[in-house]
């Protein structure tokens, strides 16, 4: 009985020493925890950051609002001010289908007439109505839907007009994008750029051409607010305010004429249509100064559209090196002149020359008999451009060819600018070079080299871009300048050169008689540049299966203006020979070159032109229309529609009359510096603007900046000088 009294004692001891031990030890847990927090909470107090982020910072970013200002990218231009490529907005529609999306008092913000939307929504964006009207009875439980490709890049007026109809769950996103309102112009030369978007917010890059290359200066910088804030959201008195300016991009003015460009298009797109040349390739150029006025390819395509641009994504006119055939006898004359390799009372015998085991053949392998390398070069003998390589040697002629340019890059400015190749080793292939085969130029090369024969002997650099300005501070950032490459060849030489590019046209056995312009003379050589076979077994055969080719120089005495043109594979000739569809293009542009220009046109005399009618027409048909009618046109605002135009359609005026074009969308201010009082007037009645001029003569200044937004009955202030 005492034992078990005393098991009883001795339980009820260790118990309680248990309860004892636990009770310490749950203490002493506690201790731990707690101190672990203290630590813990010292440690961010005096660190004042938790897991590598920044409390400070995090808390007064909660306290803090930003803003981005966005910077514009440059505007490129053409020669007489007119934008090429500009900034713009574009819009993506979408639809909100989810019955949970309600605003105060449960307003349905969701699409409620599913048919009056796919209606309007078909109209706009020109989508079936029947698909339009399948993508918004989108399965159960769909939140939103889109409309794909045809439901972006929306312009601001297509937006107008499905939100004018009031319908409940159709919204749009807001995107930077690029505006082209010349269209099918100069394409691969201006490039295009896409867009890119971080965090929901939109960038623009170039990916082809000046929009590339000029990327940089082109892209801006963004601004910045940042603004201290209370938990309600207003700004603390007295906070700090940090701010970083918007730094517009930089504006690109280029060398190119509107006129002439639009006018080479139209002239391309012909060609293109009835013969379907495989490629064509078209560049004026100002010899003296080496601004390239106009300049085109084809493939092309609609930059603004983008429709095309998977056919041809290469600047052909930089990239690609091609074998340039007779037009390169030009150079090899030049090359033998300035060795006395070449006698001008010498004879050889034409026909076929053998060049080693090899045979160099004339087009006309019977040849013509004894004939003048003169006359051989009219005639575009293959064998006499040979023996004239022969006579100078080759070691000779390789010096020429780098003289002139060839085998590297004309540094144009564009991305991947080709240098071009030879085959130099045997007397065969030296040979070849002499008369345009086994030596790959590019059409810039050809260009610049050109230059040499219109200034005494001095080749002269090819320029794109004339200037570029900083809008941020109205200061130009760079001029061009007309660079000199030096004196390759003598003036002599280059006088009895474009002499013998007369006969090409003249002499009644020149290749070129197609090319002759009414009132003016020409200088010129053609070329008919064999293609190699690509399966490797020499050169391709049939009529069509040629590279035409014609350099033209005018005024031919002291020439101002080079057009080089090239054509490959015309693959519906006709009946046509090469020379005679070329002269389709030369002839046209080489005489609407001349007659612009004052110090070589033949008569300034005006003539009577109706105005045609572009109201309602694309702004890009518009411009087309009226250039090829010789008028003189501004185009006001940046829309993609013409809606008014003055003078009215219908009325006579003198060819060279400045015609204005109002776009639709918002009315941007044009700059109305240099315009005549008469002009600037017509401007503000167009718009409906208030004016008042002081002085006399032409606008010198005007009260409201161009490229500005406007309203009807805005004052605008002109001062004339």
């Amino acid at each position: 009985m005492n034992n078990q009294k005393q098991r009883m004692i001795n339980d009820m001891k260790k118990k309680r020493r248990n309860r004892q031990r636990f009770g310490v030890l749950l203490i002493l847990a506690v201790l731990a925890i707690l101190l672990m927090f203290i630590i813990r909470f010292s440690y961010i107090v005096i660190g004042g950051k938790v897991s590598d982020v920044n409390l400070s910072s995090q808390t007064q970013a909660l306290y803090e609002n930003s803003r981005i200002d966005k910077a514009n990218r440059g505007t490129i231009y053409d020669d007489s001010n007119q934008p090429i490529a500009e900034d713009t907005t574009n819009y993506s529609i979408y639809a909100v289908l989810s019955k949970s999306y309600v605003g105060a008092n449960n307003k349905a913000l969701y699409v409620t007439d599913k048919s009056k939307a796919a209606k309007v929504i078909s109209d706009a964006i020109g989508m079936k109505e029947s698909k339009v009207y399948n993508i918004l009875n989108a399965k159960k439980g769909t939140y939103q839907v889109e409309f794909g490709n045809s439901g972006k890049n929306l312009s601001l007026e297509t937006k107008n007009k499905i939100e004018s109809a009031d319908l409940k769950g159709i919204y749009f996103t807001e995107t930077q994008a690029r505006l082209y309102p010349n269209g099918v112009f100069a394409s691969h030369l201006i490039g295009v750029t896409k867009s890119t978007s971080k965090k929901g917010d939109s960038t623009l890059s170039g990916v082809m051409g000046l929009e590339l290359a000029f990327n940089k200066q082109l892209s801006g910088t963004d601004g910045l607010k940042k603004v201290q804030k209370d938990s309600y959201g207003y700004q603390l008195p007295n906070s700090k305010t940090k701010t970083k300016k918007v730094e517009n991009g930089n504006n690109i003015y280029t060398t190119i004429d509107t006129k002439l460009q639009t006018y080479l298009e139209t002239t391309l797109t012909n060609v293109q249509k009835t013969y379907n040349p495989k490629s064509m390739n078209v560049v004026i150029m100002n010899a003296k100064n080496g601004k390239i006025l106009a300049g085109s390819q084809r493939p092309t395509f609609n930059a603004d559209t983008k429709s095309g641009i998977s056919k041809m994504w290469r600047n052909t006119l930089i990239e690609d090196s091609y074998e340039p055939g007779s037009t390169m006898k030009v150079f090899t004359m030049a090359a033998a002149i300035e060795n006395n390799a070449y006698n001008e009372n010498a004879v050889y015998k034409s026909g076929v020359l053998k060049v080693g085991t090899k045979i160099v053949p004339d087009w006309n392998t019977s040849g013509w008999g004894l004939i003048t390398y003169r006359e051989g070069f009219a005639r575009s003998s293959n064998v006499g451009m040979a023996k004239l390589e022969q006579a100078m040697g080759h070691t000779a002629w390789l010096k020429y060819i780098k003289k002139f340019g060839f085998l590297e890059s004309t540094n144009l400015g564009l991305a991947n600018e080709a240098k071009g190749s030879i085959e130099f080793q045997y007397p065969i292939e030296q040979a070849d070079t002499a008369f345009g085969q086994g030596i790959n130029v590019t059409t810039m090369q050809m260009m610049q080299g050109f230059t040499a024969f219109a200034n005494n002997g001095k080749m002269i650099k090819p320029t794109l871009v004339d200037k570029i300005v900083d809008p941020n501070t109205g200061k130009t950032t760079y001029q061009a300048k007309t660079t000199n490459l030096g004196q390759v060849i003598k003036k002599s030489t280059s006088k009895e050169v474009l002499s013998m590019m007369q006969d090409v046209i003249y002499k009644n056995y020149g290749t070129g008689n197609a090319f002759k312009i009414d009132g003016y003379k020409i200088a010129a050589k053609t070329g008919t540049a064999q293609i190699s076979d690509p399966n490797g077994t020499g050169y391709l055969t049939g009529d069509a299966n040629y590279v035409f080719s014609v350099v033209g120089m005018a005024p031919a005495k002291d020439p101002k203006y080079i057009m080089y043109v090239t054509m490959k594979q015309p693959q519906n000739m006709q009946g046509t020979s090469g020379n005679a569809i070329l002269a389709q293009i030369f002839n046209p542009l080489m005489k609407r070159t001349l007659e612009e220009d004052s110090s070589t046109a033949v008569s300034t005399a005006k003539t009577n032109v109706t105005v045609a009618d572009v109201t309602n027409s694309s702004t890009s048909s518009a411009k087309t229309k009226l250039n090829e009618q010789n008028l003189d046109i501004a185009v006001i605002g940046h829309g993609r529609t013409v809606a008014n135009q003055y003078p009215p359609a219908g009325t006579t005026v003198l060819s060279g009359r400045k015609i204005l074009l109002l776009t639709n969308g918002e009315m941007i201010m044009p700059d109305l510096t240099g315009w005549s009082k008469s002009d600037a007037v017509n401007a503000a009645e167009l718009m409906k603007l208030n004016l008042t001029t002081t002085g006399s003569g032409y606008v010198a200044a005007q009260s409201i900046k161009a490229n500005t937004v406007v309203k009807k009955s805005t004052m605008v202030k002109l001062t004339l000088k």
